[in-house]
């Protein structure tokens, strides 16, 4: 059983109200637009860290995570982009290899707008937690935690942590 904390679009903020839910999880995942390595070295110092870059993120954070992150999480085949797109509307950048060789569970951020659904088609979960970091049109900062145990993704949980 690993216990995942969820987060994207930091834009460069962390507080201690995330490194909290940090040092509760097994590992952490973050979709994309870290903003600053400092966000990324404070996670790392707390629990192993599978991350993405974003279209916001510099050459530095580009050469430490790449665009896509595939891996395997227990028996779930999982995948991390920041601009994937959502069921039927995938980025054209993804939509190919995600059709072709579709994942258990896929993640991507950049919309700073927490979803989470099923895409029945390809048999997949797409998760976005939406965006954790203060810059950004959302009005609401948020995460997501959840259960992997095996091939069963289980226990979601939407962490709302303050406004934006």
């Amino acid at each position: 059983m690993t216990k995942i904390l969820l987060l994207s679009d930091t834009h460069g903020h962390m507080d201690d109200t995330i490194l909290k839910y940090a040092s509760q999880a097994d590992e952490i995942w973050h979709a994309g637009d870290i903003g600053s390595l400092s966000v990324t070295d404070q996670l790392q110092a707390i629990k192993p860290l599978r991350g993405v870059y974003g279209n916001i993120d510099d050459h530095i954070i580009q050469k430490e995570f790449p665009e896509n992150n595939r891996f395997f999480c227990e028996d779930v085949d999982v995948w991390i982009t920041h601009i994937g797109g959502y069921p039927t509307k995938y980025n054209i950048r993804v939509r190919e290899d995600i059709q072709r060789k579709p994942p258990k569970l896929f993640i991507c951020g950049h919309s700073h707008i927490l979803k989470v659904m099923n895409d029945k088609k390809l048999g997949l979960l797409h998760m976005n937690p939406g965006a954790c970091g203060k810059h950004g049109f959302h009005h609401v900062r948020t995460m997501l935690r959840f259960v992997i145990d095996g091939e069963k993704i289980s226990d979601l949980e939407v962490i709302e942590i303050g406004k934006s």
